[in-house]
C-alpha cells in the first residue's frame, strides 16, 4: 500500500514511518521544512514532502495515489492548524482511501464518554492557558474532529491515552467510550499507538469508529481482557 503519513517528523509520526515500512509500505511524509532533518533516519527508504500540513497544495502532492493516509492531528496554535490539516485530507483523498486520523481522549464523538475529573481539569484549565499563550487550540482539535465524523470518507479516528515510551508491548485494546473499565489504566506507549493506527489501515472493522485506546499490557486491559474489541 502506498501510505502518507501526514506529521511525519513528530514521536508519533517518525514511529508510524518506521511501521509502514517495515510492512513493506510506499511511504510519503509531510512535515515542516524545518523538521525534514529528523527523517534523516529513512533518507532513500520514503519521500518527503515539505511543507504546512493545513496546505492543501502540499496535501493534494503528497496523497496523490496513497491508498491509506495517516494524520496526526496537532492543535498547534490559534489559527486552525488541525482543522485546516483535517480539511485538506478529507478534500484531497481519494474517495476509497483510508483515513486514519490521531487525537486524545478528550475528543468525544456522541458525547457518552465519561471523563475523570483529572482530564477535565487538564482540559478546561491548561486549555484556556495554553490558547491564551498562542500555543495550542484544543477546540481546533475538536472542531478537526467535527468535519472528520461529518464525512462519507471511510475515517477511522483513534483517541489516545496519556503516553509513554518504551519498547512495544503489542497492539493496544480499544473500546468506544472513554470511561469503559478496560481503559481505566490511562496508559499506552507511543510506539503502539504508532501501530494501532498503521494496523486500522487494513481493518475495515474500524471504519467511522473513534476507539479509545490503552495499552494492552497495562492492568485495567488484563483485567477486562474479555471486554476487548478486535
Amino acid at each position: 500500500m502506498k501510505v502518507c503519513i501526514v506529521g511525519s517528523s513528530g514521536k508519533l509520526g517518525q514511529y508510524m514511518v518506521q511501521q509502514a515500512l517495515a510492512r513493506g509500505d510506499e511511504v510519503v511524509g509531510v512535515c515542516r521544512p524545518e523538521s525534514v532533518g529528523k527523517l534523516d533516519a529513512f533518507k532513500g527508504r520514503m519521500t518527503i514532502v515539505p511543507g504546512a500540513t493545513d496546505n492543501a497544495e502540499v496535501i493534494k502532492q503528497a496523497v496523490a495515489g496513497c491508498g491509506g493516509v495517516l494524520v496526526v492531528l496537532v492543535p498547534r496554535g490559534v489559527h486552525g492548524y488541525s482543522t485546516g490539516t483535517a480539511q485538506a485530507v478529507l478534500d484531497h483523498a481519494a474517495p476509497d482511501a483510508r483515513l486514519v486520523f490521531s487525537c486524545g481522549w478528550h475528543i468525544t464523538r456522541d458525547g457518552q464518554d465519561a471523563y475523570s475529573w483529572k482530564l477535565k481539569a487538564l482540559v478546561n484549565v491548561l486549555g484556556p492557558i495554553a490558547r491564551l499563550a498562542r500555543f495550542a487550540d484544543l477546540d481546533d482539535q475538536v472542531e478537526a474532529c467535527r468535519r472528520v465524523f461529518a464525512s462519507d470518507t471511510r475515517w477511522t479516528v483513534v483517541r489516545g491515552s496519556d503516553l509513554e515510551e518504551g519498547e512495544s508491548q503489542g497492539l493496544p485494546v480499544w473500546s468506544r467510550h472513554v470511561g469503559d473499565p478496560i481503559l481505566e489504566s490511562n496508559l499506552t506507549r507511543r510506539v503502539d499507538f504508532a501501530l494501532f493506527m498503521v494496523e486500522a489501515l487494513r481493518n475495515d472493522k474500524l471504519v467511522h469508529e473513534a476507539p479509545a485506546i490503552v495499552g494492552c499490557q497495562m492492568p485495567s486491559a488484563l483485567a477486562h481482557a474479555a471486554d476487548a474489541r478486535p
